[in-house]
């Protein structure tokens, strides 16, 4: 039996490879530091719905825009929601149930309208009114836009657009298979990307990088690092930002958010936290080595997706709903695909409880 699926193949995708042996990362045939660090995220996604780079995304990205504002049910949802003081993820998750409200193509409502739900339900939380989204600027702009109030600068709008391009696609990672398999069932769009959101929420999942940043600011200097991971590796607490299942070697999307992130902190002029973030990585990796030879647990994804989204200005609680901001574009890519040549998902399990029992009927009663 493969626990947790794993090893097993369920799907035949074109849309993104992962190599965990050799450590690469291809989406849409585009290695992802290629792609990542080139590519506007409107043709991303038009690369991944459609197989190939548009000619021109105008068209496209006009599509997007329009359909950014969200329908009134949804902002009165996101206000009790606020009420309520539940999380990010939790208020994401149940107001895209309520995008089956709005008219047109599901798959260009849901990526159009994440930005808003996300940006929206921040303000609300804290207070604030919603700032309404700009039909002049970007995917990526716009959504740094509706959590500032401020036009973001060209450098600041390329770290989010690099962000967005490494993280759409990964495979059949538990919330595309969760897509997937609902999808599978011949159920809605809308419905298929709820479910991927539930399983996003999962911190085995999509909830680590927070951590991995209160594991830099924890040390806050680089004298400290070595004292710090050796007390928490010797108490057998995990290194957050460190190792993953798939990868046997280095992340690929940890060089590219690296080097997203010494781009976007050297253009802005100040380079401590940048430093102090590599001063530990190595460290970590040392220590790693030393504790565990032979194991190679590398730096993955997680650790410089905190160190760049914070330097964007964004804090812990939001890391998550912008990593789904991304993620449903893969998610409907994988949706649409099961579309084409759909076979129910149904695995089968091994059943190993008691057999033979009888009903007493003055027993159960008792």
């Amino acid at each position: 039996m493969n626990k947790g699926l794993e090893g097993v193949v369920a799907a035949e995708t074109r849309l993104s490879m992962v190599d965990g042996e050799a450590g690469e990362l291809i989406i849409g045939g585009f290695d992802v530091a290629e792609l990542a660090m080139n590519a506007t995220f409107e043709e991303t996604v038009w690369l991944l719905w459609h197989g190939e780079m548009p000619e021109d995304v105008t068209a496209f990205r006009a599509a997007l825009v329009e359909r950014r504002e969200l329908p009134r049910p949804t902002m009165d949802l996101l206000r009790g929601c606020a009420g309520a003081r539940v999380s990010v993820m939790d208020a994401l998750r149940i107001a895209a149930g309520t995008i089956s409200l709005m008219q047109g193509d599901e798959a260009l409502n849901l990526v159009a309208t994440f930005p808003t739900i996300v940006a929206s339900y921040w303000h609300l939380l804290h207070d604030r009114e919603p700032i309404a989204p700009r039909a002049d600027l970007s995917h990526a702009a716009n959504y740094l836009y509706m959590l500032s109030g401020e036009v973001p600068d060209a450098e600041r709008v390329r770290g989010m657009e690099t962000y967005l391009n490494t993280v759409v696609d990964h495979g059949l990672s538990a919330s595309t298979f969760t897509a997937r398999v609902i999808t599978s069932t011949e159920s809605d769009l809308v419905s298929a990307i709820t479910g991927a959101l539930g399983a996003m929420k999962g911190p085995l999942h999509g909830g680590a990088p927070g951590p991995a940043l209160d594991m830099v600011f924890e040390i806050g200097d680089a004298s400290r690092a070595e004292e710090v991971l050796r007390r928490k590796i010797e108490s057998g607490e995990k290194l957050m930002g460190f190792g993953h299942r798939v990868y046997k070697v280095r992340d690929p999307r940890a060089d590219v958010l690296a080097a997203a992130a010494e781009r976007m902190f050297t253009r802005g002029g100040d380079m401590h936290l940048y430093e102090l973030a590599k001063a530990v990585e190595a460290t970590a990796i040392r220590l790693l080595e030393e504790y565990k030879p032979g194991r190679n647990v590398q730096t993955n994804v997680e650790f410089f997706t905190a160190l760049l989204l914070h330097g964007l200005g964004l804090e812990v609680p939001l890391f998550t709903p912008t990593f789904s901001i991304s993620r449903v574009a893969g998610w409907i890519a994988h949706a649409l695909e099961q579309r084409k040549d759909n076979r129910i998902i149904r695995p089968q399990s091994v059943y190993v409880g008691p057999k033979g029992r009888s009903y007493n009927r003055a027993l159960c009663a008792s």
